[in-house]
């Protein structure tokens, strides 16, 4: 299986890997991989990988009977045991990890102010979105929301991931924010992510390793998506006076 280089260590911008395999298409498998497949509502990586004075153009990543498998444009791929250089658009990815931390901020301020568990999300690098099982989203109430999480962004609360055995984490109260459970039963490990003081629960994407990076949030849109099920649409704030 393919080392995921992003799941110690999020910072990861450049890796030297060996070619493992190809799929049928010419998608490439390599034996440790910086670049995220997406999942959890996070998109996937792009960026580019070389080898020997050639270069190709990563343009998407996912799985594919349970391997990671990067999508290359630039001519034939490099062959199998070759090593090749990955190199992900940092820019991009940066962009995505304080998106998503974001998200926890805000999935942890409405879980400690209502109780209220996610009932779906999805981010992008210009704007996300978090569902919530709330019956009420007023004004009043989402402009309390966004003042709480750009308080706990701008309080530097640190950002910290591990992986548990799985019967270890599920000892953890409110790990699985989720309305439902997605985590398949085959997992034996479980990896959490930790906002020190605000949020604790199982992820497996890539974040900032404190809430200052985030710079900051505000809401750009609610919807009411039925009775008990709310919106809230945010895009990053780029500087530190959100």
């Amino acid at each position: 299986m393919t080392d995921l280089l992003y799941m110690s260590d999020s910072y990861v911008r450049e890796f030297d890997a060996v070619v493992t395999g190809l799929t049928d298409s010419g998608q490439l498998i390599l034996d440790r991989t910086a670049f995220y497949a997406g999942g959890g509502g996070q998109p996937c990586d792009i960026g580019k990988i070389s080898a020997d004075g050639a270069s190709w153009q990563v343009t998407k990543v996912g799985k594919a009977d349970g391997e990671v498998v990067h999508t290359i444009e630039g001519g034939d791929p490099p062959a199998i045991g070759s090593m090749v250089h990955g190199e992900l658009d940092w820019e991009q990815r940066y962009r995505l990890m304080r998106t998503h931390t974001a998200l926890h901020v805000l999935c942890g301020t409405v879980f400690r102010e209502y109780g209220a568990q996610v009932t779906g999300g999805n981010m992008g690098t210009d704007k996300a979105r978090m569902d919530f099982e709330l019956e009420d989203l007023n004004a009043d109430r989402v402009a309390h929301i966004e003042a709480l999480a750009n308080q706990a962004i701008q309080a530097g609360l640190p950002v910290s991931w591990r992986s548990l055995p799985r019967d270890e984490a599920f000892q953890i109260p409110d790990l699985i924010r989720t309305k439902i459970n997605l985590l398949p039963p085959g997992i034996a490990e479980v990896r959490v992510v930790e906002i020190e003081g605000l949020d604790l629960q199982a992820d497996g994407g890539t974040h900032v390793r404190n809430t200052r990076e985030v710079g900051g949030l505000k809401v750009i849109g609610t919807r009411s998506k039925g009775r008990i099920n709310k919106r809230l649409e945010i895009e990053l704030v780029d500087d530190s006076t959100a």
